[in-house]
This record gives C-alpha cells, structure tokens and sequence, in this order.
C-alpha cells in the first residue's frame, strides 16, 4: 500500500558554484494531506520548500513536489497578483499523473490560497522593480536551478496569464526546455510584440484560455516551423489562467484531459 511520505521539518544546506559564487539551497519538508479514502494505492509524494537566487541574486521561494523518487521536470509559474500557491492542488494531481514538479514566486505577485509570495516581498523590502517583465530572470533562474537539480532532465515550462506569455518567450530558445503550457497569454509584457516573438516556434506548445480569450490567443499568431502546437479551446466557459485546472472552475476535467494528453504527448 502506498501513501503520502509525512517527515518532520529539516533543514538541509547544500552548496554549489553559480556563476563564481556559492548558493546555498535551504529545503525543509511540507506535509501533504489528504484523506483515508485516497490513502490506498495513491502515489508516495514528497514535497519540499526551497529558496534559491535569481538572476539578480534576490531569493527566490518554491515548493517542489515529487512523486515516487522522480526528481521534477515540470516548473509551474504563477499569474499576476498571486504566488505558487496557485498550483497548491495542481501540483498534487499532477504527481497522481505521475509527474513531479516544482512551483516558484515571482517577484511580480502579492498572495493565494493562505499562501504569500515570498519573493515578491523580499523584492518590495529591497526596493526593486516588480513589472511582469522583472519576473522573467527569476523563471530563467528556475529553469537553470531546477535542471541542475533533476540530473540535468529538459524542464517543461507551465505558465499562467503573464507568466504564460513569459514562459513562451523564454522557451522558445532555452535549450533546457522540451515543451511549453501556456494557460491564457497575452501582450502583457512592455516593450515586447508577443504576436511578432512567437514566430518560427520550433517546441511542442500547448496554449488555453477560458472561452471569451479564444481571440486573444488567434492574435498572438503563434508560428510552428517544428514540434507540434496543441490549442485547447474550451467548448464551456472556462476561466482565466491555470485556475482552470482547479477543482472549483466548472469544467475543469475539459482542461485536465487536454493537458495531460499534451504530457503524454511528450512520452512519444
């Protein structure tokens, strides 16, 4: 019989070169509920927060989920005004999928689901910028971070509103990532033509939104010259965001099977 891993908090320090400099990954143990009903035959899932330097060396909070020893390969970014607790329940059916991931703050956010971004305050505490923009080295630092941390396995990059516009900017020509889920981009980002960037697009990319952005999503005109785009475009509703994976959007089971064929996809 299987079942959720509960540990005591700990505190481990690991060093490593970044750059010339010494980061110190400070990790300690998070426990996962969940009921007797879903204790038999569940996943052993592992979940640990941790803290680790962007670009500009502000520290960056995230949770990182594993599932039956697999190290993460998904990294799952956040949209505007909220913190990687938006992926709180995400992150756990995900590792009932099978797939270990890691969630981060971004500087640009404020709080969800009783979980407060972290990063974002210690930005605001050293008087630093905080436009969606801002965020972009701190996904790129994830990405370097998590890939280190997985043994060096291509990431899958997830994002959310802002963060689904960044993540397709900045995966287009990452070579530390496989794939792209984009949930509601837009031309959120300053100074920056989405619809002009995502030409040539050489990576498997899966883009949704909620109904009424269906058009948003034509206008981005994103151009596949390699791999494949998946667009799942909601027959319901649907709402803004990666909040359509939650359990309280209605239809939400739409966007599940959507994405977690995409994932499977990506097994081929």
């Amino acid at each position: 019989m299987k079942k959720i891993i509960y540990l005591s908090v700990f505190v481990l320090l690991i060093s490593c070169n970044m750059k010339g400099k010494k980061e110190k990954d400070i990790i300690e143990s998070i426990s996962v509920k969940q009921s007797k009903k879903d204790s038999v035959n569940t996943p052993n899932i592992f979940v640990v927060k941790t803290r680790f330097p962007s670009k500009d060396n502000l520290l960056i909070s995230a949770d990182i989920y594993e599932v039956n020893g697999k190290k993460p390969t998904l990294l799952l970014c956040h949209q505007a005004g909220f913190s990687r607790g938006e992926y709180k329940d995400t992150a756990i059916k995900l590792a009932h999928l099978g797939y270990a991931s890691m969630a981060i703050d971004q500087r640009s956010g404020k709080v969800v689901n009783g979980i407060v971004n972290e990063t974002a305050q210690r930005a605001k505490a050293k008087d630093l910028q905080t436009d969606y923009i801002d965020a972009k080295q701190d996904i790129e630092a994830a990405i370097d971070y998590l890939y280190r941390f997985n043994g060096n396995q291509p990431i899958i990059l997830v994002g959310s509103s802002y963060s689904a516009s960044l993540v397709l900017l900045i995966g287009k020509d990452n070579q530390k990532v496989k794939a792209i889920a984009s949930f509601s981009p837009g031309e959120y980002l300053k100074g920056i033509k989405m619809s002009e960037s995502l030409q040539n697009y050489k990576k498997p990319v899966f883009v949704t939104s909620s109904k009424k952005e269906i058009q948003q999503i034509d206008d981005l005109n994103i151009v596949m010259t390699d791999g494949f785009k998946f667009w799942f475009q909601p027959p319901i509703e649907g709402i803004h965001g990666s909040r359509a994976l939650w359990n309280s959007t209605g239809g939400n089971e739409k966007y599940w099977e959507a994405f977690a064929h995409f994932l499977e996809m990506l097994k081929k």
